[in-house]
């Protein structure tokens, strides 16, 4: 199917659930992962952004990570999958198995550090350690996820901070901040599970969170919260906005061990400080905490960095997307953007992509 000129007809950058799952459909549609089809995926090994989660993170202390389409035929799934194990460990095995029974043919470690535009489709140029490699395809599937792109919100005095500046991304395990005064911003799971972690090892902690914290009745996020949160996510896709936070729109399932920190008074959230000061952070109302450490469980943003050159961004901050489709360009696909981001969405946005690349190929001839 690969066309003349071209070394393949879709690149897929990004090989998460969302990428894999898109990989999956067009195999089944009968395109041939390694040769119609490449998958570009910049870590070390399989598991997405899974692989990099900090060690004591289990899968029953995140949100629900839902099995991939095909994953019965392997013979396992994440619901029943052991709670005592890193959840970042359990997933790289099962994707690890997953690339491997379907052939998918992973590229890695493929750092996507530039698409450009051809006549007829796209240059994508790579790094694996010894220099740029480029490909080019008709088709290109942006699979990137956030994961790469972490966001601190800035405050007042943040440089002038003598302690230490700490995203999600860089958070390995409770240890590391031992006898210390913590400060935890964020209002997700992220935030409660590193609130629950140092809680018998550093000295103080302090929960700060830029909105009021929900916690909801049910232990598991419920398929209506979640609609909700789809449905805002989409809407923003569509308008070419920056998309908002999941957690702004879901709200804290109740499980129990979140309940038994709400019961033991340890999930108390203060309001967000205004400043930050050399050695602590300020209220509006003038408290002062001293502070060694700042945990920025703060989310992120898209992974669009690599895209620049093709000049999708809107002047209201996102990229245009419908169905997984862009809007600027009708031969670039977004899969665990905007509504797919999360489990809720990646795998059936797969199907979808899947089926508009085939058909686009078609219409290419």
């Amino acid at each position: 199917m690969t066309a003349p000129g071209f070394d393949t007809s879709v690149v897929v950058v990004g090989a998460g659930q969302a990428g894999l799952s898109v990989a999956y459909y067009l195999r089944r549609l009968g395109l041939d992962p390694g040769n119609d089809v490449v998958l570009l995926d910049r870590g070390p090994g399989a598991g997405g952004a899974w692989q990099f989660r900090w060690e004591a993170l289990r899968l029953g202390y995140a949100h629900r990570v839902n099995d991939l389409p095909g994953m019965d035929e392997l013979g396992v799934s994440f619901d029943t999958a052991d709670r005592q194990a890193p959840a970042r460990d359990v997933v790289a095995d099962y994707y690890a198995r997953y690339e491997k029974h379907y052939a998918l043919q992973v590229v890695r470690p493929a750092d996507v550090t530039r698409v450009t535009s051809l006549l007829d489709g796209f240059r994508v140029t790579f790094d694996q350690g010894d220099g740029p490699v480029d490909v080019t395809t008709r088709i290109l599937v942006n699979a990137t996820g956030t994961w790469g792109a972490p966001f601190i919100p800035w405050y007042p005095g943040m440089n002038s901070f003598r302690g230490r500046h700490l995203h999600t991304v860089d958070y390995v395990d409770a240890e590391q901040l031992r006898g210390q005064r913590v400060a935890v911003v964020g209002g997700g799971t992220s935030a409660i599970g590193f609130l629950l972690e140092l809680e018998k090892v550093a000295e103080s902690i302090t929960w700060v969170s830029r909105r009021p914290i929900e916690f909801l009745e049910e232990q598991e996020l419920n398929i209506e919260a979640g609609g909700a949160a789809v449905a805002q996510q989409d809407e923003a896709a569509r308008a070419g906005r920056a998309l908002p936070s999941i957690v702004s729109t879901t709200g804290v399932p109740r499980s129990r061990r979140i309940q038994a920190a709400i019961d033991r008074g340890l999930l108390v959230a203060e309001p967000m400080f205004s400043s930050i000061e050399p050695d602590g952070v300020r209220w509006a109302d003038g408290r002062f905490q001293q502070i060694d450490t700042i945990i920025w469980a703060t989310g992120f943003r898209p992974e669009l960095r690599h895209l620049a050159p093709l000049k999708l961004r809107e002047k209201s901050g996102g990229v245009t997307v419908g169905q997984g489709a862009s809007w600027r360009n009708s031969r670039i696909f977004f899969a665990g953007y905007g509504p797919t981001a999360s489990t809720i969405g990646a795998n059936k946005v797969g199907r979808t992509i899947a089926r508009q690349v085939v058909a686009t190929l078609s219409s290419l001839g």
